[in-house]
């Protein structure tokens, strides 16, 4: 049966970047959803709602660069009524607010470090603890989320020379995560992880949904996980046909939907509204197959 989506803000810290960040979490429930806004957002909650009696999964979402962790809020209500917990960090120093790290091999070794801290927080909290299942984490990623999750679940990325204050290319430190049991990539960014065998010891089911008529993140880049599994590893692979790049984001409200606002606007025809219902059940049909 169908929860209610409960929903908490939480404060992070990240000791080497020495600097807090911000956190949602949204949960199974019993209690009565209401909306809610967060900033220009609107969404049916339960606020701060008791967590309903598992146990759960856990599912980490990473957004894109100079994004935000609000971006992704229907997909992680939708997962949380039907028996998730899911967290969304906003990563620090690369979000809309604040993106003074992008484009740095600094931010990219970072971000994998934030869904750990996250997931170690989820692991431990008093309230989510009792009813989390140990060690059964999905991470979904889009754009540079996409590059974060495949970090996180392994792969061994590298640098591009403009990224680093040497300039010159080198290996990213990154320290994979066993507890990541699924992964789910949307619209992923992957050039870091072309060199030979850089996905070789990425070995969990992956769901990769990328969009037609993406302008920044092209075929290749899916070519880049298609190509760089070990065969044995299960990829579901679709293209959705005429979606763009930001087309993975939750709809925008009208007051935001513009021309010149890229992120709300999709190729002609696209109806963002109408995949991401299909989207979040297909999502929520492949965790429940595979964890």
């Amino acid at each position: 049966m169908a929860k209610s989506a409960g929903c908490r803000t939480a404060e992070l810290f990240d000791e080497h970047m020495g600097m807090a960040f911000a956190m949602m979490v949204f949960y199974p429930s019993d209690a009565p959803e209401r909306s809610e806004y967060f900033g220009p957002f609107e969404v049916s909650v339960a606020m701060n709602g008791v967590i309903a009696e598992g146990p759960f999964r856990l599912a980490v979402i990473s957004h894109g660069t100079g994004g935000s962790h609000l971006l992704y809020r229907t997909l992680a209500a939708h997962l949380a009524r039907n028996g998730f917990v899911v967290a969304l960090p906003e990563h620090p120093r690369n979000n809309r607010n604040n993106n003074e790290l992008g484009g740095t091999a600094e931010n990219m070794e970072n971000r994998p470090r934030h869904l750990r801290i996250a997931i170690d927080w989820a692991f431990a909290d008093a309230q989510l603890k009792p009813e989390l299942k140990r060690g059964q984490v999905a991470i979904i990623g889009h754009s540079l989320g996409g590059y974060t999750a495949l970090a996180l679940a392994g792969g061994r990325p590298v640098a591009f020379a403009h990224e680093t204050p040497e300039l010159k290319a080198r290996p990213m430190e990154v320290t994979p995560d066993e507890r990541v049991k699924a992964l789910v990539l949307l619209a992923p960014a992957t050039p870091w992880f072309k060199g030979h065998g850089a996905l070789q010891a990425v070995d969990v089911p992956i769901l990769m949904l990328t969009g037609e008529k993406d302008e920044y993140v092209t075929e290749w880049h899916a070519n880049v996980v298609k190509w760089g599994l070990d065969e044995r590893v299960l990829l579901e692979h679709r293209v959705v046909p005429g979606a763009g790049h930001y087309s993975f984001l939750s709809p925008y409200p009208a007051a935001m939907t513009r021309a010149e606002f890229a992120p709300s606007q999709d190729p002609p025809g696209f109806d963002r509204l109408r995949f991401h219902s299909e989207m979040n059940a297909e999502i929520l049909a492949f965790l429940r197959r595979v964890m």
